[in-house]
């Protein structure tokens, strides 16, 4: 193998082309739970320095380094035909499309359910929020969207459902202008061969969010820079009442903070896309 190898704290993950054992030295090593870390993206004993044996044993050989994640940028029309490749008649097939807020994946989610027509129906996770007054009775509040502020117990119970495909069922929605969750808003048909999931905590290797993963026959983690994605962000807490003081101390206090966990579950997509325009 050739070139440096990095690996990067932020993400949990690393980039490059691979590195002989002799000049990996050194390398700080940050493992998410998939590879024998406490998950959350750090090891048990945060940031070290490891040998290149250490490198190698942590994440399972050069073998391991292969399942990594397939990265693309792709526009609508090839991301459309990768989903509705998934599509088996009389089978039912759940796509994942996780990400940090901001990064666009719920309106690609529904983008592409728009081109697969009657094949795909989009079921998003941001009906599982709690609501406002379960949060203040809990103290979290000020941490709206974090991973604790879900019913992720429920929504886990929900993918169980939509995978038996045996009734129609009755998903929850989140209403941004009521800014809470609406019971039964949507409704699943049995026979939906595709249902595109998407939201921020599909991979996250947390205990009650892990089991979600399961029942994903794949899983997409999009991403774009993080400049872009914070402009989006305050742009839509400004659309929805916050003043450009509060939206911006919003974005970079708590929706910053979730990306970093959540951009870290990134190693457990089976590929990450940055969107293009066609």
């Amino acid at each position: 193998m050739a070139g440096p190898v990095t690996v990067l704290p932020s993400a949990g993950c690393w980039a490059g082309d691979g590195a002989n054992k002799d000049n990996r030295a050194g390398l700080v090593l940050v493992l998410p739970r998939k590879y024998g870390g406490a998950g959350d993206g750090f090891a048990e004993d945060g940031e070290r320095p490891v040998s290149g044996e250490e490198f190698e044993d942590a994440v399972g050989g050069p073998a391991a380094l292969a399942e990594s994640p397939e990265r693309i940028e792709a526009g609508l029309a090839e991301l459309v035909e990768r989903a509705r490749a998934l599509i088996v008649p009389g089978q039912r097939r759940l796509l994942g499309m996780a990400g940090a807020p901001g990064a666009g994946k719920s309106t690609l989610a529904a983008r592409i359910v728009a081109e697969l027509g009657e094949d795909a129906t989009l079921v998003p996770m941001d009906g599982y929020h709690l609501s406002r007054a379960v949060l203040a009775d809990l103290g979290r509040t000020d941490r709206k969207g974090a991973p604790d502020t879900f019913d992720a117990a429920g929504f886990v119970a929900l993918l169980g459902r939509l995978q038996d495909a045996r009734e129609t069922v009755y998903v929850p929605s989140y209403d941004r202008d009521l800014h809470e969750p609406v019971a039964a808003a949507l409704a699943v048909s049995p026979v939906t061969p595709l249902l595109i999931v998407e939201g921020n905590y599909l991979l996250l290797d947390d205990p009650e969010w892990a089991p979600a993963r399961e029942f994903l026959d794949e899983a997409w983690f999009v991403e774009i820079p993080t400049g872009l994605r914070t402009e989006r962000l305050v742009a839509r807490h400004e659309a929805h009442g916050k003043s450009p003081e509060h939206a911006r101390e919003w974005v970079f206090r708590s929706d910053e903070a979730n990306a970093r966990i959540i951009e870290a579950s990134a190693v457990n997509a089976d590929l990450i896309v940055t969107p293009v325009q066609d």
